[in-house]
């Protein structure tokens, strides 16, 4: 049995070739007429108007991308890795052509509930906003056009698509799918590192061999997520090496921080003035609009024009901390909750602003700290054949080990604290954690 034999129309198109759109890079994805019927909903169109990684593009001119390229990308990876996962015996014991539709229209709709500058505003946790798989919900069950095409169209229950997003129900073949989408090697992070990467202009998350691992992808011994084989294992520690260097190079560079960390204050200071409801189901262009005016006349007006205006005037970077580095300063600051950060910066800008006898009424210094949730960790078996042995990746890789096994966070999110141009210039790093110690 192949995995043709499921008569999957996708995967049918994908290997004959036929019924494909081209997307970045030299993509040809498969665009059956159900894949049409989802894509031409109103809810997915509204993932144009979404960029993927929203204030990069401050430092990455070409990161404009947005959700929707990204999001067929991610479906284009879940048609390659069952084409090849529908040929593993034990796979097809867990999952059946359900299943595999199932997830191809996950796939499709796992970013449905994003809204403009997402991660910045979950990171703060403030309790009131739900996480953007939450949010995709009321798209999911609400009386949508998207709940219809799911119902009629794919004979999919959409509560189905949710329990994928959002984990509820345990089990096996539930475990095996949630991999897939969000696991050590999982179709989102396979296409964001290689999307990303080539709209920054960087090689960084392009530099490993996805067919090489696509191909040694398997079922792990417990029958409830990904391995791979040990063909894998060297593509797997470049993959680890491209997450790691697009993290510490593009994600966490100084000036995408400065950025994101100025919209972060000025959205928490601005929170209860943002109709939060109008605000989440909002273009990007929509949202930046309803920003600037909002912060006129306030002291987030400077953050916000700073970003969006039009003159980019960005923080500048006067401290930081890493955890091997400087492990004092980073364990005062780091996964700290966001309210707790506000009165350590304003405490630091009294101190700071005080001593040149600045003025205080405006924000002037910003910390930006590691979130609480941390990344997930990369953790995935090898499959020795020849001895039929599971064994974990970290165990027989080194590169990975250092990369992957420890916390991730340490190394590439580091603490940084940044002050407003002309402040900084009058601050020095050395009194700068004089302080930050007394203050903490």
């Amino acid at each position: 049995m192949s995995a043709g034999a499921w008569n999957i129309p996708e995967l049918e198109a994908y290997q004959s070739g036929r019924c494909l759109i081209r997307i970045p890079c030299e993509q040809d994805v498969p665009f059956t007429n159900r894949v049409r019927a989802l894509v031409d909903t109103v809810e997915f169109q509204r993932l144009q108007y979404i960029s993927q990684l929203g204030l990069v593009s401050r430092v990455y001119p070409g990161a404009t991308h947005n959700r929707f390229e990204h999001a067929l990308g991610v479906y284009h990876n879940a048609v390659r890795y069952l084409s090849h996962l529908g040929q593993n015996g034990r796979f097809r014991e867990i999952c059946n052509q359900r299943d595999a539709e199932l997830l191809l229209a996950t796939a499709l709709l796992h970013d449905l509930g994003h809204w403009p500058f997402c991660h910045p505003i979950e990171d703060m946790n403030l309790g009131n906003i739900p996480d953007h798989e939450e949010f995709a919900r009321e798209y999911l069950l609400g009386s949508t056009e998207l709940n219809a095409v799911l119902k009629s169209v794919w004979n999919i229950d959409p509560e189905d698509v949710l329990d994928i997003l959002v984990y509820r129900e345990k089990g096996n073949t539930r475990d095996l799918l949630r991999s897939i989408l969000s696991g050590p090697i999982d179709i989102d992070k396979m296409d964001y590192l290689d999307r990303d990467s080539l709209h920054a202009g960087v090689p960084y998350g392009r530099n490993f061999d996805r067919n090489r691992l696509i191909n040694s992808l398997t079922v792990n011994e417990a029958g409830n997520g990904l391995a791979i084989t040990s063909k894998g294992k060297t593509a797997a520690e470049l993959m680890v090496f491209a997450r790691y260097v697009m993290f510490s190079e593009v994600y966490w560079h100084h000036a995408v921080r400065s950025a994101t960390t100025m919209f972060a204050r000025a959205f928490y200071e601005m929170r209860h003035q943002i109709d939060l409801p109008a605000f989440f189901r909002q273009r990007e262009s929509e949202s930046i609009a309803m920003l600037r005016r909002i912060s006129q006349g306030t002291p987030s007006s400077s953050l916000i024009e700073g970003i969006f205006g039009s003159s980019r005037r960005l923080f500048k970077r006067v401290g930081e901390y890493s955890a091997g580095d400087d492990p004092e300063i980073y364990c005062l600051l780091a996964h700290r909750p966001y309210h707790e950060l506000i009165d350590l910066m304003n405490r630091l800008q009294q101190e700071l602003v005080s001593s040149i006898k600045g003025d205080q009424r405006s924000i002037q210094v910003l910390i930006d700290s590691p979130p609480p949730r941390r990344e997930v960790e990369f953790r995935i078996d090898v499959l020795f054949e020849k001895e039929k042995s599971f064994r974990s990746l970290t165990s027989v890789s080194p590169v990975v080990e250092a990369l992957a096994h420890r916390q991730f966070d340490d190394y590439v999110k580091k603490v940084r604290i940044f002050a407003a141009p002309n402040l900084a210039k009058s601050v020095k790093q050395k009194d700068l954690a004089n302080i930050l110690q007394k203050i903490s």
